[in-house]
């Protein structure tokens, strides 16, 4: 069988060829068979002397405070590593009070730090063609999340390295892509989970069940079903 599309998350715990160096030993759907070009072409960009600073700063920390440090103190040891001193902070208002400790806990380590909420500008959510029965509280003044322009105060900041707290979906991923700073998420806003939002996957086949679409599997597969990756046509 011959497939089009890397397939990674069905690769069985018996196989998991690429972390032993052995990635030629992996299913027909791995990477290094669907698209070896990619693999090389990624890791000719570690040419690149800031790229591979970055890799190999963040496989030291997580060599060092391996089940150790919380996110907290990766994320200050990296930027320590990396040379950053003014780091930026893009949060949801409504974990405002977890952005004004991580700020604090940031400046205690000697980082500049400047932070811009999600509501900065306080456009009303109709300027963006959202109609009053479409916002949370029809009626009512609501300010839209302007994740561009968090993004385009902090590069105007200068920020060095940026630290999503609590972004919506769709909100961090237009933050990520406007960023001209590395970014990295503190902070996955899920309320329902209590910003857990891996609870969800821990738990779709009891609590969280209707996560699922109606093409649920009957059961979880052991090892990769026939179809789970695209075919080659």
């Amino acid at each position: 069988m011959s497939y089009t599309d890397p397939g990674c998350a069905y690769c069985p715990p018996e196989i998991r060829a690429c972390s032993h160096g052995a990635p030629e030993n992996g299913p027909g759907w791995c990477p290094s068979k669907v698209d070896d070009p990619a693999i090389a072409q990624g890791f000719a960009r570690y040419q690149n002397p800031f790229l591979v600073k970055a890799a190999v700063e963040s496989a030291r920390v997580e060599a060092a405070g391996y089940c150790r440090w919380t996110r907290v103190e990766e994320v200050c040891a990296f930027a320590k590593r990396m040379g950053f001193k003014k780091l930026g902070i893009a949060f949801c208002i409504g974990v405002i009070d977890l952005a004004n400790t991580l700020s604090r806990v940031l400046e205690s380590h000697g980082f500049t730090v400047a932070s811009v909420c999600c509501k900065t500008g306080g456009i009303a959510k109709e300027e963006i063609g959202l109609k009053d029965a479409e916002k949370i509280q029809p009626g009512h003044f609501e300010a839209m999340c302007n994740p561009v322009t968090q993004a385009e105060a902090l590069n105007r900041a200068g920020t060095d390295f940026n630290v999503v707290v609590g972004l919506c979906v769709g909100h961090d991923s237009l933050f990520y892509r406007h960023s001209e700073a590395l970014v990295t998420t503190l902070v996955a806003k899920d309320r329902v989970t209590g910003h857990n939002p891996a609870a969800a996957l821990a738990l779709a086949d009891a609590y969280f069940n209707r996560v699922w679409g109606p093409d649920k599997p009957v059961e979880k597969p052991k090892k990769p079903v026939e179809g789970r990756a695209k075919k080659a046509k």
